[in-house]
């Protein structure tokens, strides 16, 4: 198993996080479509990582895409740990918190082509986020 420079045990994740972050961030869950806190937030600021408060996204590049999650169109460089998945029959890129290896959500190629073309599809549940002062 890779490690991170955040490395925890899961039983030390599990006490720390909420049942709901922990089944997104260290189980591979995915939260229901619609339902995220940030799904419909556009405030200025930065979006960290819930387990470890890593930065992986500004604000600047968070766009509605309609598909019910937070989605972004970039991250923040050298932020994100991306994964060949290949579960429930598709094949999709995974991408984790490269801090502490939580899981956020995936990453697709049907984007803003005005911008990088990407389309990163985040858990509310795997994010925090810190508002511009």
């Amino acid at each position: 198993m890779k490690k991170y420079p955040i490395d925890k045990s899961e039983a030390d994740w599990q006490k720390e996080l909420d049942p709901d972050a922990y089944y997104v961030l260290r189980q591979k869950g995915t939260e229901r479509p619609f339902t995220g806190t940030y799904n419909l937030h556009f405030e200025d600021g930065d979006y960290h990582c819930k387990a470890c408060g890593a930065k992986l996204f500004e604000s600047n590049n968070k766009f509605e895409s309609g598909c019910g999650w937070p989605s972004f169109d970039q991250a923040v460089e050298g932020a994100i740990e991306y994964i060949r998945d290949t579960s429930h029959g598709m094949i999709r890129t995974e991408t984790l918190c490269a801090n502490c290896g939580g899981h956020l959500g995936h990453v697709f190629n049907d984007g803003p082509r005005e911008t990088t073309g990407q389309r990163y599809c985040i858990n509310s549940l795997s994010l925090d986020f810190k508002k511009d002062e």
